[in-house]
C-alpha cells in the first residue's frame, strides 16, 4: 500500500481540453497521491489551464503544452482523453520509457483487432500492445488491472450495462441470454466537447431521441464482455442509446427474462452480495427507483433490481454520471489499483443535489 510519505504519482494528461479531460483535472487536482505534471493541447499551447476552466483556479497551476513539448516520458502514468487512434500512436514510446497508459478512448477496449478496425475505420497500429492491454472495469477484473501497463477504460454505456448484468451471468446464466434488451439514455456531454449541430442548445434542449439503433460502437464492446461473463458463449443483446436534454448523467434500463430453473432466485440478495465489497456500486433497497441526480459529479453507480408482479421479467435500473464513473472517475479508479493505492483515493466526492 502506497503511503502519503512516498513520492507522488506523476500524471500526464493528453487532451486536457475536452469534458473527460477537465473531469480528470478536477479529480486529480484533489487526489492526495498525485502530482499533475503535464497537460497537452496543441491549440491551447501556453494557455493556463485555469484560464480555460475557471473552476480549477487555485487548484491547477499548469499551462497547456503541445505534445512535443510535454514531459510525458517523465510521468508514471499518462491518461489519454483524446479521440480514437491517438493513444496507440504514442503507446510504444511511452511504454519503453516505463510509463503506464490509461486510454479513455477505444484503442485498447476491443481485443478483436478486426472488430476494432471495422467499427472505428482505422488500422490498429500496435496489435502487440492491444494483446497485453486490460479492460478497465474494476468491479470485474481487479487483479489484472493492478498488474497492467495498459488499460482500455470502458465506455460509459458499457459500464452501466455490464455492471447491471454481471450478477445474472457470472457462474452460470440465470436469464435468457438470447434476448436481453439495454435501453440507455445519456446526457449531452457524452458526445464530447465539440461543435456539432445535434448538441447545440436549440437542438438538444426540449428534445429526446434515439440514435445508433442500427449499430453503435459500444455494442461490440458490450457484447465481447458479456460473452466473457457468460463463459465464452455469445449473448444476444438489443442495445438502443438515446440522447436526453441534460448535461451529465446516464440511465440504463435493462430487461432480461428469468430462466425457469432460476425462478426461485432472490435477485435482490444476489446483487447485494455480488457488490457488497465494491465501494462505488450501490445496490438500492428493493423497490427503489434511482435518479440520475443521485450520482451527479460522483463516482458512484446505483442499481435497482425490479421484478414486476413477481413474474419472469427482470428490470434492472442503473444510473451513473457519464463523465465520472462512466469515464474519468473510473480511469482514476484504475490508476489507484495500478499503483497499489486504496481504490477510493481521490474519489470520495458526494453527489451534488439539487
Amino acid at each position: 500500500m502506497v503511503q502519503s510519505s512516498q513520492p507522488r504519482i506523476k500524471v500526464g494528461i493528453v487532451g486536457g481540453t475536452g469534458y473527460t479531460g477537465v473531469e480528470l483535472l478536477r479529480l486529480l487536482s484533489q487526489h492526495p497521491h498525485v502530482e499533475l505534471t503535464a497537460i497537452t493541447s496543441r491549440k491551447e499551447d501556453g494557455m493556463p489551464v485555469a484560464e480555460m476552466f475557471p473552476n480549477l483556479r487555485g487548484r491547477v497551476d499548469l499551462a497547456f503544452s503541445s505534445p512535443d513539448k510535454a514531459p510525458l516520458a517523465g510521468c508514471n502514468v499518462v491518461f489519454f482523453a483524446t479521440p480514437h487512434g491517438v493513444a496507440m500512436a504514442q503507446a510504444r514510446e511511452l511504454l519503453e520509457a516505463g510509463v503506464r497508459i490509461i486510454d479513455l478512448a477505444a484503442d485498447f477496449r476491443l481485443k478483436d483487432q478486426a472488430m476494432f478496425e471495422r467499427w472505428y475505420k482505422i488500422p490498429h497500429s500496435c496489435p502487440e500492445i492491444l494483446a497485453e492491454s486490460v479492460y478497465g472495469l474494476v468491479e470485474l477484473d481487479r487483479a489484472a488491472i493492478a498488474k497492467a501497463r495498459v488499460i482500455g477504460n470502458p465506455g460509459c454505456y458499457p459500464t452501466t450495462v455490464l455492471l447491471g448484468l454481471a450478477p445474472l451471468l457470472e457462474g452460470g446464466a440465470r436469464v435468457d441470454t438470447g434476448s436481453i434488451i439495454a435501453d440507455c439514455k445519456s446526457g449531452v456531454t457524452g458526445a464530447g466537447r465539440k461543435a456539432e449541430v445535434h448538441t447545440l442548445f436549440s437542438e438538444a434542449s426540449d428534445n429526446f431521441k434515439a440514435y445508433g439503433v442500427a449499430g453503435h460502437r459500444h455494442h461490440p464492446e458490450i457484447s465481447a464482455q458479456l460473452q466473457r461473463l457468460n463463459g465464452g458463449q455469445p449473448v444476444g443483446l438489443v442495445f438502443v442509446p438515446h440522447l436526453v436534454p441534460m448535461i451529465r448523467g446516464m440511465f440504463s434500463t435493462l430487461y432480461a427474462r428469468i430462466l425457469p430453473e432460476a425462478r426461485g432466485t432472490d435477485f435482490q440478495a444476489l446483487f447485494e452480495q455480488r457488490y457488497a465489497n465494491d465501494p462505488f456500486v450501490d445496490v438500492l433497497p428493493a423497490g427503489s427507483l434511482p435518479e440520475t441526480r443521485s450520482v451527479r459529479a460522483s463516482n458512484t453507480l446505483r442499481i435497482a433490481v425490479q421484478r414486476p408482479e413477481g413474474g419472469d421479467q427482470l428490470v434492472i435500473l442503473v444510473v451513473q454520471d457519464n463523465l465520472v464513473k462512466g469515464a474519468s472517475g473510473q480511469a482514476v479508479q484504475n490508476m489507484n489499483l495500478m499503483f497499489g493505492l486504496p481504490e477510493t483515493a481521490g474519489l470520495d466526492q458526494v453527489a451534488i443535489l439539487p
